[in-house]
C-alpha cells in the first residue's frame, strides 16, 4: 500500500547537494569485463544521524557561505544567473554547484578546481580538514593557492525531494554529474564516512539486489542512468541530451506490517524503487 500524509506541519527540506564522481576505467589483465564507467561512492558512519550504513555519493547541505557576491569570481565559465535558471529558481543557484565541489572535497578529498593558469590544484589532507571543520572557507583556500571552482564542467542530472513522512531530516537535492580529475584519488574521511570505493554502476545495482549493498532510492535511480553509459563521454551526452531534470517527490511503500519497502513517484506511481535490507 501507499501511505499518503495529511500532516499540515511538514518539516521543510533543506537545501543539498550531491556529486557522482566518474571516471574511465581499463579492465585488467583477465578481466572479462572489459573497459567501463566506474563511480565514487562513500559508506556513512552507521552512527550517523542521516543513512546511516548506507552508500552515497559525496554531498550534504547548502550552507549560506556557498553562495554570495564572494564566491562568483572564483567560479570558471558558470554565474548565479546561469545556474539559477538550470536549477528553475530566481536566484542563489551558482550555491548548489558550490556545495556540491565543497562536499566533494570535505568527503571524497577530490577538488573540482584548477589553477587560473589551467594547472591542476594540489589538495593538501591538512586543507580538507580545516575546511571541513570550518577554519577554512573554501573561498579562502582559492584565493590562497589562486584556484577557480570548475563550476562549469559540473552537469545537473537530478532532484529528490526527501518524502515528506521522513522527519525530521528532510533533503532538497540536486545531484550533479563530475568527471574525477586524473590526478586525484577520493578517499573516505574516517568520520562520518568509513569506507570508499570505485565501483561499475551495474555492479552496485547488483549487490543492492542481493542485499549486500545498502543504497538509498535516489542513489538507485541515479546507477541506473549510469548503468546505461560506457564512458565518461557517453555519461555527459546523455545528461545533456536528457534536458532539465524533473523534481522527484517520493512517497513511501509499506508492507502489511508497516515496514518501509519501497518508493514510487509520478502520477501513476511509474517511478518506483524497492527497498531490499542490508544482510
Amino acid at each position: 500500500m501507499i501511505a499518503t500524509s495529511t500532516d499540515t506541519d511538514v518539516p521543510p527540506a533543506r537545501p543539498a547537494a550531491t556529486v557522482m564522481l566518474i571516471r574511465d576505467a581499463d579492465a585488467g589483465a583477465g578481466d572479462a569485463r572489459g573497459p567501463g564507467l566506474e563511480v565514487f561512492v562513500l559508506r556513512r558512519a552507521a552512527a550517523a544521524a542521516f543513512a546511516g550504513g548506507f552508500y552515497v555519493f559525496p554531498g550534504g547541505k547548502v550552507d549560506p557561505a556557498d553562495g554570495g557576491e564572494a564566491i562568483e569570481p572564483l567560479s570558471a565559465g558558470l554565474d548565479d544567473e546561469a545556474a539559477s535558471a538550470a536549477l528553475g529558481i530566481e536566484r542563489g543557484g551558482l550555491a548548489y554547484w558550490v556545495a556540491a565541489i565543497r562536499e566533494c572535497f570535505e568527503e571524497a578529498g577530490v577538488l573540482l578546481a584548477r589553477g587560473r593558469d589551467g594547472s591542476p590544484p594540489a589538495p593538501r589532507h591538512a586543507d580538507r580538514e580545516k575546511v571541513h571543520s570550518g577554519e577554512l572557507a573554501l573561498v579562502d583556500l582559492c584565493r590562497r593557492d589562486d584556484l577557480v571552482l570548475d563550476t562549469a564542467a559540473i552537469r545537473y542530472v537530478a532532484h529528490w525531494v526527501t518524502p515528506v513522512e521522513e522527519r525530521p531530516r528532510r533533503f532538497d537535492t540536486r545531484f550533479f554529474l563530475a568527471a574525477a580529475p586524473a590526478d586525484q584519488d577520493g578517499r573516505h574521511d574516517d568520520g562520518e564516512t568509513v569506507d570508499s570505493r570505485w565501483v561499475r554502476p551495474a555492479e552496485a545495482l547488483d549487490e543492492a539486489e542481493a542485499g549486500d549493498l545498502m543504497l538509498l532510492p535516489p542513489t538507485i535511480s541515479t546507477l541506473r542512468f549510469l548503468a546505461g553509459c560506457s564512458t565518461v563521454k557517453e555519461a555527459f551526452a546523455q545528461a545533456a541530451a536528457a534536458g532539465p531534470p524533473p523534481r522527484i517527490l517520493p512517497t513511501l511503500q509499506y508492507d502489511e506490517a508497516g515496514n518501509v519497502v519501497g518508493v514510487s513517484a509520478g502520477p501513476a506511481g511509474e517511478f518506483s524503487v524497492g527497498l531490499r535490507p542490508n544482510r
